[in-house]
C-alpha cells in the first residue's frame, strides 16, 4: 500500500510541476502587469507583490481598445459561426452522401492542412484586394470561413452516428436538409462545441491575417493593437502585460464555458475511415 501511495504522490507531484511550468508565463504576465514602472526589471516573480491597478486603466486608454475589441469580436464570432455551419455541411456530405471522388476530395481537403499559411497569404491577399475587401469585415472573415480541420472533425463524428436515424427519416419523407438540421445537428453538440472553441481561439488570437488586410486603426483587431505598446525607444512592459491580460480573458472565459462539451467532443469524435 505504501508503494501505491508513493506512486500516486509522485504522479501528482509531476503533474503539478508540469502545470506550474505551463502557467509560469501567465503568472509572470499578471505580476508584471501589476508592477509600478520603477519595478519592471526586478527579479521575475510569480506571486504579485504589487497591485498597481492603474496600469490597466492606462493600458485601456493608451489605444482605442474598445474599437479593437469590437473588431476582434465581430471577426471571431463571424469566423466561428461560418466555420461551424459550412464545415458541418461539408463534413456531413463527406460522411453520408455517396458521390464519385468522395474519398479523394476528403484527402485533398486534409492535404491543405499541410500547406503553411504564409504560402497562401499572398494569393489570398491578392484575391481580397481585387474584391475591394481591404479594411473590411468581409476581408477579415470570408477567407477563413471554412476550416479543413473542422471538416475532418465533423466528418469523423458523423461517421459514428447510426445510419438508421437517417433511414427512418427518409422513409417518413424528410429530405437531406431536414435530416441535417433537425436530426444530425441536435445530436452533434459535442463536436459543435469543439469546433467552435477551436475556431474562436484561432480567430481571436490571429495576428498575421488582420495585420495584412487592415490598413486603418479603425479596423485593427486586438492582437494587432498590442503592437502599439512597442515604441521607438522601448517597450511599455507594464502596460503591454496589462493589455495582454485583458485580451486573453475572453478566450479563457470561452474555454471555461464550453469546457465540458469541448472535452466530450474530443473524446467522442471517432477515427473511422
Amino acid at each position: 500500500m505504501k508503494a501505491k501511495h508513493f506512486k500516486k504522490l509522485l504522479i501528482h507531484g509531476l503533474l503539478l510541476s508540469g502545470a506550474f511550468i505551463a502557467a509560469m508565463p501567465f503568472l509572470w504576465m499578471i505580476t508584471t502587469s501589476l508592477k509600478p514602472p520603477g519595478k519592471v526589471y526586478d527579479a521575475p516573480l510569480f506571486v504579485p507583490l504589487y497591485f498597481y491597478w492603474s496600469n490597466y486603466v492606462k493600458a485601456w486608454s493608451f489605444a482605442p481598445f474598445p474599437r479593437f475589441f469590437l473588431n476582434s469580436a465581430i471577426m471571431a464570432i463571424g469566423i466561428t459561426l461560418s466555420q461551424t455551419l459550412l464545415s458541418a455541411l461539408a463534413g456531413y456530405a463527406l460522411a453520408r452522401l455517396k458521390f464519385p471522388g468522395r474519398n479523394t476530395l476528403f484527402f485533398l481537403i486534409l492535404g491543405t492542412m499541410m500547406i503553411p499559411f504564409p504560402i497562401t497569404l499572398i494569393p489570398s491577399f491578392l484575391i481580397v484586394n481585387s474584391l475591394g475587401w481591404i479594411d473590411t469585415y468581409q476581408g477579415l472573415i470570408v477567407p477563413r470561413a471554412v476550416s479543413a480541420f473542422a471538416i475532418f472533425l465533423f466528418r469523423q463524428f458523423f461517421l459514428s452516428l447510426p445510419r438508421e436515424l437517417e433511414e427512418a427519416a427518409l422513409i417518413d419523407g424528410a429530405n437531406r436538409f431536414t435530416i441535417f438540421f433537425r436530426i444530425i445537428l441536435p445530436l452533434s453538440s459535442p463536436v459543435i462545441a469543439t469546433s467552435a472553441i477551436f475556431s474562436f481561439l484561432f480567430a481571436w488570437n490571429d495576428f498575421l491575417w488582420p495585420l495584412v488586410v487592415t490598413n486603418s486603426t479603425r479596423m485593427r483587431t486586438i492582437q494587432v493593437g498590442l503592437a502599439m505598446f512597442q515604441g521607438q525607444y522601448g517597450i511599455f512592459w507594464t502596460l503591454l502585460m496589462a493589455a495582454s491580460t485583458i485580451v486573453i480573458a475572453p478566450a479563457i472565459i470561452a474555454f471555461l464555458v464550453a469546457q465540458r462539451r469541448f472535452v466530450e467532443g474530443i473524446t467522442t469524435t471517432g477515427l473511422r475511415g
